[in-house]
């Protein structure tokens, strides 16, 4: 059994996202503006608020810089879009992100379509996911799919953080799904969509199921890539799966767990039963270590892509 880690790929991401700015930036020299992402955190929610501080923390290390921006939990839709639309005016800022979740009060659609699509680093616009479903976007740096027909011949769209970094992981351990069936369980539009779109234009044979659907194990079980983004820890047993599959685990919970001496300690787990599953699969990544290191990189990783666009 392979563990297909993701805290080495991060690194190197790291380091060469580090070295790329410093580069420009001996080139630019007073001219030089660093790649510059604006994070809008509506309220108070204190895991959004750890979330941002390690891509601030990843920002400083690289050479790119980081606003971020607080707004009162009961702003507005229409003062947050105003927000959002000064900044898509601002030719410093290469990337805009608005923090998920967002209060009930605020749509989702229509805040990250309020986003210019060429600074949508997060890519859950329309837009961007229009440019996934048409195959224009870069999937690594041989190989752009599609013809660049949606809406300006020289821009790719960008992929989803997560679904870029399950992307990155396939990569870096020579994992070809071209021809392969792949299962994703999740439909949503961080992960299980766009992946499931990534995998199709790597030629796989994708089949997406979610809590309405009726056969899971029989899908599961047939397929040889399996990625799920479920959040159910250890949902996924033995049952769900066969000899030789390789396992992609996006499903990051933390749980209490009670120790044998009394103490309730938090552990953070994966969707699949990793102890039960381990020994019959050919790969799986692990919780945490696998695909989480990889989303902050496959963030900035876009950033620089919409930065370097700017001195096309």
């Amino acid at each position: 059994m392979i563990l297909l880690r993701g805290t080495d790929i991060r690194d190197n991401k790291k380091e060469n996202l580090r070295s790329r700015i410093n580069e420009i930036k001996e080139k630019e020299k007073d001219g030089f503006i660093p790649p510059t992402l604006v994070i809008f955190q509506i309220g108070d929610n204190k895991a959004s608020t750890v979330y941002i501080g390690q891509k601030k923390k990843f920002a400083e290390y690289i050479g790119a810089e980081v606003l971020h921006i607080t707004l009162e939990e009961y702003i507005s839709e229409s003062d947050l879009i105003a927000e959002i639309q000064n900044y898509n005016a601002d030719n410093s800022v290469h990337g805009i992100i608005v923090q998920l979740p967002l209060p009930r009060h605020l749509s989702v659609h229509n805040i990250t379509n309020a986003i210019d699509y060429r600074k949508d680093v997060d890519g859950l616009s329309g837009t961007s996911l229009g440019l996934l479903v048409q195959r224009n976007f870069k999937m690594d740096e041989s190989l752009s799919g599609g013809v660049d027909t949606f809406i300006e011949p020289t821009f790719k769209g960008f992929i989803p953080a997560t679904a870029k970094g399950i992307l990155s992981l396939l990569n870096e351990y020579n994992i070809d799904v071209s021809g392969k069936r792949v299962c994703v369980i999740g439909r949503s539009v961080l992960v299980g969509k766009p992946i499931s779109l990534v995998m199709l234009a790597k030629d796989a044979t994708v089949t997406i199921c979610h809590s309405k659907t009726s056969n899971l194990k029989e899908i599961t079980k047939s397929s040889d890539v399996l990625i799920s983004a479920m959040g159910v820890p250890g949902f996924i047993d033995k049952s769900f799966v066969t000899d030789g599959q390789i396992l992609i685990d996006v499903g990051i919970t933390s749980v209490d767990i009670l120790t044998g001496e009394g103490e309730n300690i938090r552990k953070v787990c994966g969707d699949f039963a990793f102890d039960d599953v381990s020994d019959i699969v050919n790969a799986i990544t692990p919780v945490p270590g696998g695909v989480g290191p990889l989303t902050v990189a496959s963030l900035f990783e876009n950033l620089f892509e919409s930065f370097h666009n700017t001195l096309l």
